[in-house]
């Protein structure tokens, strides 16, 4: 087994009527705040004034970012670090889910480079400091408010680029309050739990030096928990237990802790990328259909034993049955949760997507190679991926 080192210095506040604590934190890091959000649903709901009401209590003064979009475009990360320039911004809140916080922390970068934020995405540029970030996260899916982490899109160049810059984008406080994922709509609540299931299956399914019995009892912990609240918060949307099981769930999912053995690649979430990065479809949705396929394409006499250790763990499928039909199963039970339980869409045609676009989509998923998954896949394979989901 590998060493590691694992540093998350993430600050969290959970549970209700946390945001009391939101100006003295704010504090630490200076007096000119930037709020970042989204489309207004914060202005509708209240949270705006509770918010901007703990900033005033604190004596700060506070700027905005909005209209960040549900996958933030580079014009958003370019847009904010001109305020942050112009207006001496000191920290930057980030107020939504997992799209705003990505584009806080790209934001919270570009503020310090006078070229367009987009240099960062394609690595012309690599960010050594960033203001500080803080966050109140209102969807549970991503898991941005407690990683280093975030992903941009570009709609010039078809691109939707993400990556880690571990000491420079990690959030220094996050606020998650699951009475503020009630309102999340029934769609949502779905493709977000499909997220969270999508990223700890990212880390689950490595080769046998790739993780540890500790580590893999976590993981299909997560795994259950999201498959035993997820219907619960589509059926009782004020179910707190519910939502913070969701909520915890989503944070631990992949802010480093299920991953610090990992040495091999995500598979589904490059493919994803290209998808959104075409057709702006949701995140969640796209690695609902993707995912079943990919385990489906994989499965052979080299990776069965993890997808039975998966199905007899996670599923509860039984143990007496041959490795083969039990990862089957497996598989078609992974189905029936995210277009069963979920209420997903399990096609590309269902969302308007056809095989236009597969090749150059593949080959930017491999880069042009190979992408080094679980299972190493070549442009071909990942075009007979996309295959499989029309």
């Amino acid at each position: 087994m590998s060493a590691f080192v694992y540093d998350i210095p993430t600050k969290v506040y959970f549970g209700e009527n946390q945001l009391e604590h939101l100006g003295k934190e704010l504090a630490v890091y200076g007096s000119r705040v930037l709020i970042c959000y989204g489309g207004g649903s914060i202005k509708k709901n209240g949270l705006f004034d509770r918010v901007t009401a703990e900033i005033k209590k604190a004596g700060l003064t506070w700027f905005e970012l909005s209209g960040i979009e549900p996958n933030p475009r580079v014009a958003s990360v370019n847009q904010g670090a001109q305020i942050c320039k112009k207006e001496g911004i000191d920290v930057i809140l980030a107020v939504g889910g997992g799209s705003v916080i990505d584009c806080a922390k790209f934001t919270a970068a570009a503020a310090f480079y006078d070229g367009d934020a987009w240099d960062i995405m394609t690595m012309k540029y690599q960010p050594t400091k960033a203001l500080p970030i803080l966050d109140i996260s209102t969807l549970s899916a991503t898991g941005s408010d407690m990683d280093a982490g975030g992903v941009i899109s570009n709609p010039d160049t078809k691109d939707k680029i993400g990556f880690s810059i571990p000491g420079v984008l990690q959030p220094k406080v996050s606020f998650l309050d699951p009475t503020l994922t009630y309102s999340v709509s029934e769609y949502q609540t779905a493709c977000g739990s499909a997220d969270i299931l999508s990223h700890v299956i990212e880390s689950y399914f490595v080769p046998q030096n790739g993780s540890m019995y500790m580590l893999d009892k976590v993981k299909e912990g997560l795994m259950k928990t999201v498959i035993k609240y997820a219907p619960v918060a589509l059926e009782e949307p004020n179910n707190y237990e519910a939502r913070a099981n969701l909520q915890w769930a989503a944070s631990w999912a992949i802010n480093g802790f299920t991953g610090v053995l990992q040495n091999c690649a995500w598979s589904c979430h490059p493919m994803e990328h290209e998808l959104s990065a075409i057709y702006d479809i949701t995140h969640g949705l796209g690695l609902a259909i993707l995912t079943p396929r990919w385990m489906k394409y994989i499965l052979d006499e080299t990776t069965v034993e993890r997808f039975y250790e998966y199905g007899v763990n996670v599923f509860g499928v039984d143990a007496s049955l041959p490795q083969m039909e039990a990862a089957e199963k497996s598989i078609e039970m992974t189905k029936d949760f995210l277009y069963g339980t979920l209420g997903l869409k399990s096609t590309f045609g269902e969302i308007g997507i056809d095989d236009t676009n597969f090749s150059i989509m593949a080959k930017k998923a491999c880069q042009g190679a190979v992408l080094p998954g679980f299972k190493p896949l070549k442009q071909e394979d990942i075009e007979k991926i996309f295959a499989m989901c029309l």
